[in-house]
């Protein structure tokens, strides 16, 4: 009797285990360029390049373990880096202006907002 019930005990916890703490599916870099790029196209006004896009682009940068880095930049020559966090898709934003060398936090973006639906 004893092993029946250590027996359901443990495949209890084996089918818990899998439910909603599971850990999240991990980013990846297709979803970070995606979703950036879909936020700079909303957020930034891009008819400036229109007559010449390669004044305004997005593209990807360094990688590290736990994050992307995608980087846009702006008509005015400034960048924004946009950290993806691999795990949870939070994003951090980063800008940098080159002509007076100052960096300046942006704030925070949910990638996951950004991402189009698969359907």
């Amino acid at each position: 009797m004893k092993h029946i019930a250590f027996s359901f005990i443990l495949t209890a916890l084996l089918f818990c285990s899998c439910g909603p703490h599971a850990p999240k599916s991990e980013i990846t870099v297709e979803m970070a360029f995606e979703g950036v790029s879909n936020y700079c196209h909303s957020a930034y006004d891009w008819s400036v390049a229109k007559d010449n896009p390669s004044i305004m682009y997005v593209q990807m940068g360094e990688e590290t373990d736990s994050a992307y880095q995608v980087v846009f930049r702006s008509y005015t020559g400034a960048f924004v880096n946009f950290y993806v966090d691999k795990t949870s898709g939070t994003t951090r934003m980063e800008e940098y202006v080159p002509t007076l060398d100052v960096r300046s936090d942006a704030g925070t973006i949910e990638l996951f907002d950004y991402l189009e639906q698969k359907k």
